[in-house]
């Protein structure tokens, strides 16, 4: 009698651990439906659908669209692909595929991340964004400027659960962020689920990848059935090193926004490089940029670079290429930064960052990313204060000033040089920090500025640091 209640118990227990079991996922189902299909709650339950049920023709609709056998039953290749990670803006739309999808009426625009996420450090999620916009404008005539301050064309930010869009995240793995398609308002913003972890790498979520396709959202495009698309909606964790576009997402965007613009060089015609060491003890010796690099004076000048060391009178010139293979040459404006041992390279609107001899990554940057006006095309000069901790950006008659703690643009910049900084007329071509002085060149002559008595204290030659 024991015996047949023992297995009169786990008979029971057995069938209301399955029925618990498909309990989920008839709610995994119903859930997935409602959220990616348009399935409408007031219809038939999944658990009770008939062979001409709403339901059955949504999980036939899902199942055509990620091409998987069409049964209209909720099989477990079915169950198993509604599971996997993916984006939150649905297969479905109220609008049209192709031409009347919304799109932007203009090709220049902007963005503004306005929270980060904990998981990555702000240098490396700025430069998963930055390049996850360069996808969409490698092939488009569209442009996209990172903005501070005010509403952007694109809004972009990190949310757990409900956020404010009734779209509410749903913990960790699931839906991993969403975006909204062209338009005023939300139009256009991307929201990522915090609750996710965000990496560079392939561990985790990798920024990039996600950001790469909620972006396409907010130009326009939907989900893409193809699963070789940067649209197709689940998330395939592929190392973002061997990312490419591929041919159905540009045939897409472009249908949106056309192929990108070629612009001509503004110099066809370039002049030779040169090819012998500059003399340095020229009586009319310049310098592109100089900096300093943990105790030693660095002078760029065209390909090359001199090395001196306050103390030896030795100089040594090289190629740049001999120490950092991959930085252009003409380097135009330099300055170190000793307290995090990092020195910052400029040339044109970009800009590189090396720690003594190793370049690091993620570099180059746009100096838009610094909070230059988009006016500003190169700078002329830079120098560091050690002691505020700021770095001066000399640009024509004017200079910013730059708080590497915060890591912003202090208020109230661009100043005249001439009224920030007495006796030092425009414009400043070249300029270091040594020993409680600045070093401000124009021409071929330097000037010495004491920091603490704010003035020039010494005229002298430009390539006076060479004993000449």
């Amino acid at each position: 009698m024991k015996s047949f209640l023992l297995i009169l118990a786990l008979h029971a227990s057995i069938s209301y651990t399955l029925s618990i079991n498909h309990g989920k996922k008839l709610l995994i189902a119903e859930t997935y439906l409602k959220d990616f299909y348009g399935l409408k709650m007031t219809e038939t339950p999944v658990n009770k659908v008939k062979s001409s049920d709403p339901v059955v023709e949504k999980i036939e609709e899902m199942q055509k669209f990620f091409g998987l056998k069409v049964t209209g039953t909720l099989d477990s290749e079915t169950l198993e692909m509604m599971q996997k990670p993916r984006c939150g803006v649905p297969d479905v739309h109220a609008f049209s595929v192709f031409p009347n999808r919304p799109r932007w009426n203009r090709y220049q625009l902007t963005y503004r991340i306005m929270n980060y996420t904990p998981d990555m450090t702000r240098a490396d999620v700025d430069y998963a964004i930055e390049k996850a916009f360069e996808v969409w404008s490698n092939v488009t005539p569209l442009t996209f400027k990172k903005i501070y301050t005010e509403e952007a064309d694109i809004m972009i930010s990190f949310a757990s659960g409900v956020h404010g869009d009734f779209y509410p995240f749903d913990g960790r793995d699931g839906t991993l962020a969403h975006a909204y398609a062209p338009g005023p308002g939300i139009g256009g913003d991307a929201h990522f689920d915090e609750d996710e972890g965000w990496t560079a790498g392939t561990r985790g979520y990798n920024l990039f990848l996600v950001a790469a396709h909620e972006f396409g959202h907010s130009l326009g495009l939907d989900h893409s059935r193809d699963p070789q698309a940067l649209m197709y909606p689940n998330y395939k964790g592929d190392d973002p090193r061997q990312f490419k576009l591929s041919q159905d997402d540009i045939k897409g965007i472009q249908t949106l926004y056309g192929g990108p613009v070629i612009r001509p060089s503004k110099s066809p015609e370039l002049p030779p490089k040169p090819t012998m060491k500059p003399d340095v003890c020229s009586s009319s010796m310049t310098f592109d940029a100089i900096t300093t690099l943990r105790g030693e004076i660095i002078f760029f000048k065209d390909r090359f670079m001199g090395r001196k060391h306050p103390q030896n009178p030795k100089v040594s010139i090289d190629l740049i290429s001999l120490f950092w293979p991959s930085l252009p040459s003409g380097i135009q404006a330099a300055y170190e930064v000793e307290s995090k041992d990092q020195v910052f390279l400029f040339k044109d609107n970009k800009y590189w960052v090396v720690s003594g001899m190793n370049l690091l990554t993620p570099y180059p940057k746009n100096i838009y990313s610094l909070g230059f006006p988009s006016y500003v095309k190169k700078i002329d000069a830079a120098v560091h204060n050690p002691f505020t901790g700021k770095t001066y950006f000399f640009v024509e008659n004017n200079y910013w000033r730059y708080d590497e703690r915060s890591q912003s643009m202090d208020k109230g910049y661009p100043r005249q040089t001439s009224k920030g900084f007495p006796g030092v007329r425009p414009k400043v071509e070249a300029a270091f920090y040594h020993n409680r002085h600045y070093y401000f060149f124009q021409g071929v002559k330097q000037l010495e500025y004491d920091i603490f008595l704010n003035r020039v204290t010494q005229v002298l030659k430009g390539n006076s640091w060479f004993g000449c």
